[in-house]
């Protein structure tokens, strides 16, 4: 008579535990978008800090943006002062060689890891050898996925990763360099946590932001250098050479570009 109680009670546990498996496995996706359920969604979970279903990726297309931090609008990521040492630039040094908080790479593949060294060769030596300064180097590039996104019905801006660029004036005019490229996922981890490194707001310093937060803002300005093309090329190099302004013909490129993608955006829920 015990053992079949005993049969009967353990009969019962797994009952009770398949039947917390089931509700368990029928959590709403909307919820927990990327675990439970009978489905596992695939989602880039290495550079993207974006929750996004790879299954509900409707259109994407990928896009590169350069900030010029001289530009008016973005003075709040070069920093102040003569020396910027309190800009975006400087703040990304000292992350990666004061605290070994950031890890950097030679390519935009993530393959080759710089180490220390090389970063702070990259960072301060131009192309003659010669020393500059951290306000000389004001681009930073960034690629980014547009994507429209099913399951909210939305367009979502997915920051992938971030490009320390050198300019052609700062190296010695030897055409610009790469210093180095950051995960943006990391990027947006290490300075959420460091509320010190700041967008600055010049008219009302009690409102200025954290990085991540002016990014998802989208607190800056940039222009278009490249999107998604079978020859892998930029804008610039789409252009007819024989144009006699090839320049000012793909900044104007850029721009369409830009209004395509609103233009993309607006017409999602005409009839």
């Amino acid at each position: 008579m015990k053992r079949l109680v005993q049969k009967f009670f353990l009969l019962a546990l797994v009952l009770i535990g398949y039947s917390l498996q089931e509700v368990e496995a029928q959590v709403a996706t909307s919820v927990n978008p990327s675990g439970f359920g009978d489905r596992q969604f695939d989602m880039d979970t290495v550079y993207s800090i974006k929750r996004i279903r790879e299954d509900d990726k409707m259109y994407q297309i990928s896009v590169w943006r350069r900030i010029d931090l001289r530009e008016k609008y973005n003075l709040s990521l070069y920093g102040s002062g003569d020396n910027k040492a309190n800009g975006i630039i400087n703040q990304i040094y000292k992350a990666v060689v004061d605290e070994n908080a950031l890890e950097v790479f030679g390519d935009e593949n993530f393959t080759k890891p710089l180490s220390i060294a090389e970063f702070q060769d990259n960072f301060w030596i131009s192309a003659n050898g010669d020393s500059i300064f951290v306000k000389q180097l004001y681009y930073l590039d960034f690629k980014e996925d547009f994507v429209f996104e099913k399951h909210h019905s939305k367009t979502i801006f997915d920051i992938k990763h971030l490009e320390l660029v050198m300019p052609s004036a700062t190296n010695a005019n030897a055409g610009q360099k790469t210093i180095a490229y950051i995960r943006y996922k990391d990027f947006v981890n290490y300075f959420k946590n460091h509320p010190e490194a700041r967008w600055l707001n010049f008219q009302n310093i009690s409102k200025s932001l954290t990085y991540d937060e002016a990014f998802e803002s989208r607190l800056f300005r940039s222009v278009v250098r490249r999107f998604t093309n079978p020859d892998e090329a930029l804008i610039a190099d789409l252009v007819n050479g024989e144009h006699p302004n090839p320049e000012m013909q793909a900044y104007l490129n850029s721009l369409a570009f830009e209004y395509k993608l609103l233009e993309f955006e607006n017409s999602l829920w005409e009839w």
